[in-house]
């Protein structure tokens, strides 16, 4: 599918007078951050943990007292939770968000959850007057940090419009995939590729040391040629140190977010065969306990064979 890169044209920093956001996790919180700096906007924020919330003082944030809060004095509101079920609640739950956001708002969920909860948002806040985008990233936590981050987006374009020079203060990738819901599509995909590439990976790392070459020198040699990715020189640095951080993208979510991939290709009647191998190692990666580490420490399996 063609991304169109969208210019600011007319729409400007000036638009909108408050920016909201909830969600302060590990990219989220980079994610505000960067608003907070680059957008020339007031930012409220909340999040369940005051200690996250808190952390953002430093840069101007407003603290809220609640999602509902935010969503009564932003004018564009941006969501970045854990998934699916977060959303769902926080949109429809008593005194959510599809009860507290204003006509004439929007509401960009940059989440990754499913093609389901972002249409059903939509519908309810279509209602309201309310518009929506969803928006979720890619390319992890250095790309939150230095907002660098690619962004798919599925909105009209008269949302992305609106909401584009927003983007670009967390992200340098902005690409419109079509009608709400395909953002969310193009980023399961791009996880779902990610996971089968760190699963093959794995299998390459384990082969290739067994066979007699040193650790250190696989990937390293392997990305001076065509097998040469991002997940290859991002992932595989990982597994050639053997140290997978436990406050990055874990191996829980990445299940989760592969099961969603998984449901959408079922939907469609798309059998996703190396989508389920990749599925099933990180299923043994979290039943050995393993689950809140970066997701290269799938190579521990074949380590610990």
């Amino acid at each position: 599918m063609l991304a169109l890169k969208i210019s600011l044209g007319s729409n400007s920093l000036t638009e909108n007078n408050t920016l909201g956001f909830i969600g302060l996790g590990v990219m989220g919180g980079r994610m505000c951050r960067n608003l907070a700096l680059k957008s020339g906007k007031q930012i409220i924020a909340f999040d369940l943990s005051s200690e996250r919330a808190s952390a953002l003082l430093e840069h101007g944030v407003k603290l809220a007292s609640s999602a509902a809060e935010v969503a009564a004095k932003a004018d564009i509101v941006f969501l970045c939770l854990p998934g699916e079920v977060q959303v769902r609640e926080l949109c429809f739950g008593s005194g959510g968000l599809i009860e507290a956001m204003r006509a004439g708002c929007t509401l960009v969920d940059m989440t990754t959850a499913t093609v389901d909860v972002d249409r059903d948002v939509a519908a309810a806040l279509a209602e309201k007057g309310v518009d929506f985008a969803d928006a979720p990233v890619a390319r992890g936590v250095p790309s939150a940090e230095d907002g660098t981050l690619a962004i798919t987006v599925g909105a009209s374009a008269a949302v992305l419009a609106r909401i584009d020079p927003y983007l670009r203060c967390m992200g340098t990738e902005i690409s419109h995939c079509g009608d709400v819901g395909t953002g969310q599509v193009l980023k399961l995909m791009n996880n779902m590729l990610i996971f089968q590439t760190v699963s093959a990976l794995s299998e390459a790392m384990a082969i290739a040391t067994r066979a007699g070459v040193d650790r250190a020198r696989v990937f390293d040699i392997l990305s001076r040629g065509s097998a040469d990715s991002f997940a290859l020189r991002r992932h595989g640095s990982f597994m050639t140190s053997g140290d997978y951080p436990d406050d990055w993208f874990p191996i829980d979510y990445s299940l989760k977010d592969l099961r969603y991939a998984l449901a959408l290709a079922e939907s469609v009647g798309v059998d996703a065969q190396c989508a389920k191998v990749a599925e099933n190692r990180l299923e043994q990666a979290q039943s050995r306990g393993w689950g809140r580490l970066y997701s290269p420490a799938i190579y521990k399996l074949f380590e610990d064979d």
